[in-house]
């Protein structure tokens, strides 16, 4: 059996479906009731991971977790190791944690100092561990499509600054591979897409997928941090747009982790748009 956290979010959602499908007994826990939907081979847990107690009985009896924190759980909560000892008292074997590239490149950013200490509590559990540590995420363009739905328009900072983001399909896929197979263990996969795209490329990809004209409008950094202060944390704004805006050449850099572990190139943007038109109609 494996716990899938997130299991509602953009990674959990299709992990969920990726390991039902390949015949897995699935426990997943999300904050969110229990979808409409039901997947066979999947029990559905309503608890908080920020809660390591209402996360223990979705522990049991799972040989694996995959672990991904949400919200506001990225910058405040209880001690990690909370919940790493319900998971070692549960008998937890493997640890998949969905960590970030940014705790590595940029590692004194307040911004990720949280997702550092879940990885230091996983090292020291004595679970076998994978860290994940993506990139930007293709769905990050989520945030423009009410605009694009009703004014046809992306407002973004930094418009031709290029960053290989990913498919969170493709981070689920990795999930689902490192959490059934061995061979993973003790492994860090840097994720990312298969080319360089800045948000106005990103803008004129959705625009092909509509196949109708979208206006990029660039925002000026303090335009942006208003506007992302509205729902995140001041550290995790400021720490956003250091990437977003001057990236590191680590940053920059398209790693071959994705294709090495699913046998596959990773997915380009223009793909995730077409996939995910009816959210920009």
């Amino acid at each position: 059996m494996i716990t899938v956290t997130g299991a509602t979010g953009n990674i959990g959602r299709t992990l969920v479906d990726l390991l039902a499908g390949a015949g897995e007994e699935v426990v997943a826990v999300s904050r969110r009731p229990q979808p409409e939907h039901r997947v066979a081979g999947v029990r559905w847990a309503q608890a908080d991971v920020g809660d390591a107690g209402s996360v223990r009985s979705a522990l049991t009896g799972a040989r694996a977790l995959f672990l991904l924190l949400g919200g506001e759980l990225n910058s405040r909560g209880e001690s990690p190791d909370a919940l790493l000892d319900a998971a070692t008292d549960a008998g937890i074997e493997r640890v998949v944690l969905v960590s970030s590239q940014v705790g590595a490149t940029r590692p004194e950013a307040p911004s990720h100092a949280r997702l550092r200490e879940f990885e230091a509590a996983v090292r020291a559990s004595g679970r076998d561990f994978t860290f994940l540590r993506p990139g930007g995420f293709a769905s990050n363009a989520f945030a423009w499509a009410e605009t694009v739905r009703t004014r046809r328009t992306v407002f973004a900072p930094f418009g031709d600054v290029a960053l290989p983001v990913v498919d969170p399909a493709d981070i689920a896929a990795v999930a689902a591979t490192v959490l059934r197979e061995d061979g993973h263990a003790g492994r860090v996969y840097e994720l990312t897409g298969p080319e360089l795209i800045s948000p106005r490329r990103q803008a004129a990809a959705i625009a092909e997928a509509l196949g109708e004209k979208v206006t990029f409008v660039e925002l000026s950094r303090e335009d942006a941090h208003a506007r992302m202060a509205q729902f995140m944390p001041e550290q995790v704004v400021t720490g956003t747009l250091d990437v977003l805006g001057v990236p590191l050449p680590a940053e920059q850099k398209i790693s071959p982790d994705v294709e090495t572990v699913l046998h596959r190139p990773a997915r380009p943007f223009g793909e995730w748009a077409a996939r995910n038109l009816p959210m920009f109609r």
